[in-house]
C-alpha cells in the first residue's frame, strides 16, 4: 500500500517540570532539623572562585561579568551559621539581600544600594564608565547592622531626589528590625526618618513598594511583611487568615503628607501571621488605571491579588481570577510579555529542572491533602514557577510549562525586562540556595535519629555540626529569552549570565547609558554580580523614559506609557518595586528592533491625565512632563469588544443539569498513575428522541448521578423528562453511547457504556446498557438485544458497515480497570439477522486504549471508514471495503496522548479532514521524536498483578527516567526498597538500570512522539498531512470540539474545550483553557479569536460540546465535569 505523510508541527521550546514541598510536617523537619548525611558530590571549589574575567566571556554573549578590580565593587553578603543563630534557628537564614538602583544625586547616572544580613550594607556611587565608588560611609546608610532584606528608593518627601527604604528582619527578639527610611539630604547624605514618618515598622519585613493607591497624588506604601510562626502549626480549619498580627501581618500606608497612617484593615489588606510574604509587585491588572497588588506568600497560604476598587478599599480576588498559584513563592514581576496590551503575572517557586535534584530534593503533598488544603480555601497551589497570561477579561491562564519558565530550581527574584532591544520581554531568574535544605535523604536521617524532637523538647543539638555536614551546590541563574509565541528558551550560557552561585535579589539599569539594560545581582557568601550589557552592539535602538512629575509624586511613579513602533506595541507601567527584595529605577525602558522611530507614544499619569508624543526618534533619553498632561485618558483605554455569544443557560434549560462526579481517588489503588481515569465524563449525545423535528440532548452521568435527557420545546429551549429507567440505572457510570435504531422501527433508541476506572464494582458495572425508545422519547431498558460484551468503554458509534439496511457498532476500550497499560479489548458488532455477531479484526480489537473513534468516508468511495485515536495511541485508519474493515493505515509519526476526534472538511475541497485533541503542551510531560515519553508494562516484582513505568525527559536531561517518585514507585513495588535506598541513589538510576537486566521480561512497550493537538489534512489519495493547531490551542488537554461556522463567512471554524484537575501533585494541574475559537483564515490556517470578542469564556473540566439547532438560531452546548450544562447563543457575526 503505498500512501504519503507530511508532519508539519512547530518547533515549541523546552518545557520544564516537577516541584518542591511535602507536607508541612516534612517542611518542619527540613526547615529545623537539616541533618548530618552528606549525600551528595561536593565541589571542592570555593564560590568565590567562579567569577569570571571579561576576557573569558563567549565571542556571542551579550552580558560580560566585571569584577571589582573593574567597577570598584566589593560587596559580597557573607553569611555565616553560629550556633545560637543558623538555618536551623532561623527559616530565613539564606534568603540573602536585596538591591536597589537609582540616581541618588541626579547626575544622570544609576547608582546601587546593596542590603546585607550580618554586615553592613552598601552605597556605591557611579562615577561613569563602569567606574563606582563605595560611599556608605560619608553617606550613613550603612544600616543598624541588623538583618536587612528588601529595599526599594523613591522620593517620600518629595524633593526631586531618591531615598532609600531599608527592611530590616531576622532578629527574633525584635532589638533590630526597625525598618529604615534614609531621607536623601542632596549632598550625598542621608539621615534616618522612618520614626518621623511613621514608617519604622519593627515587623519581619521582606520588601516595601511605593504607589499612589487612592490617587490623591502623593506616594503611599505597601509593607510586606514575612511570620516568625512555625508553618507545620498552621491550623487547616480555622480562619487565621482574618486575625491580624503586629510584626508578621502586610501593612498598608496611606501618606497623609508628612507622616504615613496604618489603614491596613481598613482597606481590605490581610495582615495575619500566615501570610509569609516573600515578594510583592504592583501594577494594574484589569485596566481601570488604578494601581492593584500582588503578594507572593511561602509555605500553606496562598498568594494574595488585591484589586483596587477606586475607594480606598481592596477586594482580595486571586481566587476569581487565578486558577492556581505557586506553592511556595517567592519573588514575582508583572509585565506584557507577548505584547497584548495585558499586563501578565510571574512568581517563582523552587521546582527543580533535572532528573536528580527533582528525585534527591523534592517531595510532594500527597493528592487528597491537596484537595484538603482547597477546600479549607488555601486555593490551588502547584510547586512551580507559574507564567500568568491575562486574557484581557479580567482572568489568567497558567502557562509556564508551555512557556518553558516553569522549572528553576530554588528561585528568587524574577525580573522581566528586554536583554536585546528586540521588543520583547526577556525573563530573568535568581536562583540557588546556600545548603541543600530539602534534601530527602535527610528526612529519613532525622526521622531515624529522631532530631526534631530534640529540638521539640529543647535539648542540647550541634548544629554546626549538622549544618556543615549538609550538601552545598551553586546554581546557574536562569536567562529566558522571549520567542515572541509564548515561549521562552533558557540562554543563561550564550548569554553570558551562567555562572554558579546562590543569587537572592537582583536589579537592572542602563548603568553606562550606553542604550542597553545592564544586570546587578546580590550573592550569599559571594560577591555581587555587575553584568555590563552589550546589546546595543547588535543594531537595535530603543528609547528610555524618565517621569517629571506632579508636585507630590517627583518621579511619576505609577505612569502607565504605550508604545509604539512599527507593527509592534509594548506597554510599561512605572513601578520600581520588582523581583525579590529589590527594586529598579523609576524610569521606563523600551527596545524596539529595527526601528528608528517611535511612531507613538502614549503616556497616563496616575491621576488620569494623559499624552501623545508621535514621530519620537529612538536612541534617546526623554523626560516626559506632567504639565504637559492635557488628554483624556478614554483615548488610550481599550473598549470593550461587543460579543457574539452570550451564555443562556438558565434562560433555555429547565430542570437540574449538573453533572455531580462521584469522589474516587485513583491514586490510592494505583500508585503510578499519573492522572484519574475516573473523572474523563461525561460526554452528551443528540438526537429527535420524540419525533417532533427538534433536537434533543442527553448527559452522561458518573457513578450514583443519573443521566440526564434534555428535550426541546417549541420556543427552542430545553426541559428536563425525568426517567425512570435512567434512575434505576444510575449505578453505572455511563461513559460513551450513542442514539441509534437499533431495532429498526424508525425511532433512536439508546445504547450506553459503563466505564470509569472503580474496578471493584464487579464486571456486571461494566455491561452495556441498550435502552428501547417507544417512539415519544420514553425509554426502557431493555438487555435481551445488549450486545453481548463488557469493559471499561470510551466509544460506541453507530454505522451500516455492510450497507444491510440495519446498524452495526463499534465499541472502544478505554482500559482495564485497575490495570493501567494492560491492553483491553474493543469490539467491532454488525447486526446480523436481528443478533449482534463479532467481526472485530485482531488489528483492532488489541489497538490499544481508546478515548475516541468515528466513522467517516475518507477516500470518498461512499461508504463509512473508521478511525481510532487513544492513549499511548497513533492514529489509526480502518478502510471499509465492501463491508469489512480489511484495510489499516496507520499515521507515522502521531503516537499520542489523544483525546477526541471530530471528522469535518475544513478546507471545503471535497475530502473529510479530521480534527483531533490531545494532551496539550502546558504539561511537565513534552515529547517529541528526539526525547519521547514511553511507557513499560510487566508484572515486575512478580505478584501477580501489572504494573506500569512511565520515563520522560526533564528539561534539562538527556536520558528519560521514571517519572514516579521514589515513594511511589517503591511502594507498588516492595522489592525495589533494596535497590533503591537513597533518594540520590533513584536521582540516578534509568529504567534500564532497574529493569533492563531481566532477561525473560517481555513488556508491553508504549511509546508517545506528539502532544498537540492537531488537525489531520486528508490530501486525498490515502495523503495525510499532521498539522497543529495554534498555540492557543495547546494550553490544555481537548476533550470537546465543535466545527461550525461560528464567525458568519461560510467557512467552518473550529472551537475546542478542555481541562484536566485529577492530576497528581507533581504533575500539576491543567486548567489554562477558557476554550478557543479558532477562525478558518483560508489556505489552511487558523487563528484565535479573543474571549473578549466570542463572549464564550468557558471555566471547569470541558468534557463535550456540540451544536444544536434551535428555532433559525444554533446553540453551543457545553458539558463540563462536576458542573452544570452551559448553552450560548449568537448574538451576531464577530467580523
Amino acid at each position: 500500500m503505498r500512501y504519503f505523510l507530511k508532519i508539519l508541527v512547530p518547533y515549541h521550546g523546552d518545557q520544564m517540570s516537577l516541584r518542591r514541598n511535602a507536607t508541612l510536617l516534612v517542611m518542619y523537619l527540613l526547615w529545623f532539623s537539616m541533618s548530618l548525611i552528606n549525600c551528595g558530590p561536593k565541589e571542592d571549589r570555593k564560590p568565590e572562585s567562579t567569577i569570571v574575567d571579561a576576557s573569558s566571556k563567549l565571542e556571542n554573549t551579550f552580558f560580560t561579568l566585571l569584577d571589582s578590580s573593574t567597577t570598584g565593587i566589593s560587596f559580597n553578603n557573607i553569611v555565616q551559621d553560629h550556633q545560637d543563630f543558623n538555618i536551623l534557628t532561623y527559616r530565613n537564614f539564606y534568603n540573602g539581600g536585596g538591591v536597589a538602583i537609582g540616581d541618588v544625586n541626579n547626575d544622570g547616572l544609576a547608582d546601587i544600594y546593596f542590603t546585607a544580613n550580618q554586615k553592613s550594607n552598601r552605597l556605591y556611587l557611579n562615577k561613569g564608565n563602569f567606574q563606582f565608588e563605595d560611599i556608605t560611609g560619608q553617606a550613613g546608610v550603612e544600616g543598624i547592622n541588623g538583618w536587612s532584606t528588601g529595599v526599594t528608593m523613591a522620593d517620600v518627601n518629595n524633593d526631586g531626589f531618591l531615598d532609600i527604604y531599608v527592611c530590616n528582619s531576622g532578629d527574633l527578639k525584635g532589638e533590630n528590625r526597625t525598618n529604615q527610611l534614609f531621607i536623601n539630604n542632596q549632598d550625598l547624605t542621608f539621615t534616618d526618618k522612618a520614626a518621623e514618618y511613621r514608617l519604622d515598622n519593627q515587623g519581619y519585613s521582606t520588601q516595601i513598594a511605593f504607589f499612589d493607591y487612592d490617587l490623591d497624588g502623593d506616594l503611599d506604601a505597601y509593607l510586606l511583611n514575612n511570620s516568625f510562626k512555625d508553618p507545620s502549626k498552621i491550623e487547616l480549619y480555622k480562619s487565621m487568615r482574618e486575625i491580624p498580627d503586629q510584626f508578621a501581618g502586610d501593612k498598608l500606608y496611606r501618606n497623609d503628607g508628612h507622616v504615613f497612617s496604618d489603614v491596613t484593615l481598613d482597606a481590605g489588606i490581610y495582615s495575619s501571621r500566615i501570610g509569609f510574604g516573600l515578594g510583592t509587585v504592583i501594577g494594574d491588572i484589569n485596566h481601570d488605571f488604578l494601581p492593584d497588588i500582588y503578594v507572593s506568600n511561602d509555605f500553606w497560604e496562598r498568594d494574595y491579588l488585591y484589586i483596587n476598587k477606586g475607594n480606598g478599599k481592596f477586594s482580595e480576588e486571586l481566587k476569581e481570577r487565578i486558577s492556581y498559584c505557586s506553592i511556595s513563592s517567592m519573588g514575582g514581576d508583572i509585565a506584557d510579555v507577548n505584547n497584548d496590551g495585558n499586563p501578565d503575572i510571574l512568581t517563582t517557586d523552587m521546582l527543580a529542572a533535572d532528573n536528580f535534584r527533582l528525585k534527591a530534593m523534592t517531595n510532594f503533598d500527597p493528592y487528597h491533602l491537596e484537595d484538603l488544603k482547597y477546600r479549607a480555601n488555601y486555593h490551588y497551589q502547584i510547586a512551580q514557577n507559574c507564567l500568568q497570561i491575562n486574557n484581557g477579561n479580567g482572568q489568567f491562564s497558567e502557562i509556564s510549562m508551555f512557556s518553558g519558565v516553569s522549572a528553576t530550581d530554588w528561585s528568587w527574584g524574577a525580573l522581566f525586562f528586554d536583554f536585546q532591544n528586540d521588543g520583547l520581554k526577556d525573563l530573568f531568574i535568581s536562583n540557588g540556595l546556600q545548603k541543600d535544605l530539602m534534601a530527602m535523604d535527610f528526612r529519613d536521617y532525622l526521622d531515624a535519629n529522631q532530631v526534631h524532637l530534640k529540638m521539640a523538647k529543647n535539648q542540647s543539638v550541634d548544629f554546626i555540626s549538622i549544618i556543615n555536614q549538609m550538601p552545598s551546590h551553586p546554581l546557574s541563574n536562569f536567562a529566558f529569552v522571549n520567542q515572541g509565541d509564548l515561549g521562552f528558551l533558557d540562554m543563561a550560557q550564550d548569554m553570558g549570565l551562567a555562572t554558579p552561585s546562590f543569587s537572592n535579589g537582583a536589579s537592572y539599569a542602563d548603568l553606562d547609558n550606553d542604550g542597553d539594560l545592564d544586570l546587578v545581582v546580590n550573592n550569599v557568601n559571594m560577591p555581587a554580580f555587575i553584568y555590563r550589557n552589550e546589546a546595543q552592539k547588535n543594531g537595535s535602538h530603543y528609547i528610555k523614559l524618565k517621569f517629571s512629575g506632579p508636585a507630590n509624586n517627583t518621579f511619576g511613579v505609577g505612569a502607565f506609557v504605550r508604545v509604539t513602533s512599527g507593527d509592534q506595541m509594548q506597554i510599561g507601567e512605572n513601578y520600581n518595586t520588582r523581583g525579590f527584595q529589590s527594586g529598579i529605577e523609576p524610569s521606563l525602558f523600551f527596545g524596539i528592533g529595527r526601528n528608528t522611530t517611535i511612531k507613538k507614544l502614549e503616556v497616563v499619569w496616575p491621576d488620569k491625565k494623559m499624552q501623545t508624543l508621535e514621530n519620537v526618534e529612538a536612541d534617546q533619553e526623554i523626560i516626559l512632563d506632567y504639565r504637559e498632561a492635557n488628554g483624556l485618558v478614554n483615548s488610550i483605554a481599550s473598549k470593550s469588544a461587543e460579543v457574539s455569544f452570550t451564555e443562556v443557560s438558565r434562560q433555555m434549560i429547565a430542570g437540574k443539569s449538573v453533572h455531580s462526579e462521584n469522589r474516587y481517588n485513583d491514586f490510592d489503588h494505583e500508585v503510578l498513575l499519573h492522572k484519574m481515569l475516573s473523572t474523563e465524563g461525561p460526554r452528551i449525545v443528540k438526537a429527535d428522541v420524540n419525533g417532533d423535528d427538534l433536537e434533543d440532548f442527553l448527559v452522561m452521568g458518573a457513578h450514583g448521578d443519573d443521566d440526564k435527557l434534555f428535550i426541546q420545546l417549541e420556543d427552542g429551549s430545553f426541559r428536563r423528562r425525568v426517567e425512570e429507567s435512567f434512575e434505576e440505572t444510575k449505578i453505572f457510570e455511563s461513559t460513551c453511547g450513542t442514539f441509534f435504531d437499533g431495532d429498526g422501527d424508525g425511532d433512536q433508541d439508546l445504547i450506553l457504556g459503563g466505564g470509569g476506572n472503580e474496578y471493584m464494582m464487579g464486571r456486571d458495572y461494566f455491561k452495556v446498557r441498550y435502552y428501547v425508545n417507544d417512539g415519544n422519547g420514553n425509554f426502557e431498558l431493555d438487555q435481551s438485544d445488549v450486545p453481548p460484551v463488557i469493559g471499561d468503554f470510551s466509544s460506541i458509534i453507530a454505522a451500516d458497515i455492510d450497507r444491510d439496511g440495519d446498524q452495526d457498532l463499534f465499541i472502544g476500550a478505554r482500559a482495564i480497570p485497575g490495570n493501567y497499560g494492560l491492553i483491553p479489548r474493543s469490539y467491532l458488532l454488525y447486526k446480523e439477522e436481528g443478533k449482534w455477531v463479532e467481526h472485530t479484526p485482531d488489528s483492532l480489537g488489541g489497538i490499544g486504549m481508546v478515548t475516541d473513534a468515528a466513522w467517516v468516508d475518507l477516500d470518498g468511495d461512499q461508504d463509512e471508514d473508521l478511525v481510532v485515536v487513544g492513549d499511548w495511541m497513533k492514529i489509526h485508519v480502518f478502510y471499509n471495503e465492501s463491508g469489512e474493515l480489511s484495510r489499516q493505515l496507520t499515521i507515522p509519526g502521531s503516537a499520542g496522548w489523544w483525546s477526541r476526534i471530530l471528522p469535518a472538511d475544513l478546507d471545503q475541497d471535497g475530502h473529510m479532514d479530521l480534527v483531533i485533541g490531545n494532551w496539550g503542551l502546558n504539561s511537565k510531560f513534552q515529547a517529541s521524536s528526539d526525547k519521547p515519553l514511553s511507557m513499560f508494562v510487566d508484572d515486575f516484582d512478580d505478584n501477580g498483578k501489572s504494573e506500569f513505568i512511565i520515563n520522560w525527559y526533564a528539561p534539562k536531561d538527556a536520558i528519560a527516567y521514571p517519572f514516579a517518585t521514589k515513594m511511589e514507585i517503591t511502594k507498588q513495588m516492595p522489592i525495589l526498597r533494596k535497590k533503591i535506598q537513597k533518594y540520590e541513589d533513584y536521582g540516578k538510576i534509568d529504567y534500564q538500570t532497574l529493569f533492563g537486566s531481566e532477561q525473560n521480561r517481555n513488556p508491553i512497550e508504549y511509546s508517545t512522539n506528539i502532544l498537540a493537538s492537531c488537525i489531520l489534512w486528508n490530501n486525498g489519495r490515502d495523503s495525510f498531512t499532521l498539522q497543529s493547531l495554534p498555540k492557543e490551542a495547546q494550553l490544555s488537554p481537548v476533550f470537546a470540539l465543535v466545527v461550525d461556522d461560528f464567525i458568519g463567512d461560510s467557512q467552518p471554524d473550529i472551537w475546542l474545550g478542555g481541562n484536566f484537575y485529577a492530576l497528581k501533585p507533581q504533575v500539576g494541574r491543567m486548567d489554562a483553557s477558557h476554550g478557543v475559537l479558532l477562525e478558518n483564515t483560508g489556505n489552511r490556517s487558523f487563528q484565535p479569536v479573543s474571549y473578549e470578542e466570542t463572549g464564550i469564556d468557558v471555566q471547569g473540566e470541558v468534557r463535550d460540546a456540540t451544536m444544536l439547532p434551535s428555532g433559525r438560531e444554533r446553540l453551543l452546548l457545553i458539558v463540563r465535569n462536576n458542573a452544570d450544562v452551559l448553552l450560548y447563543k449568537k448574538k451576531s457575526s464577530i467580523n
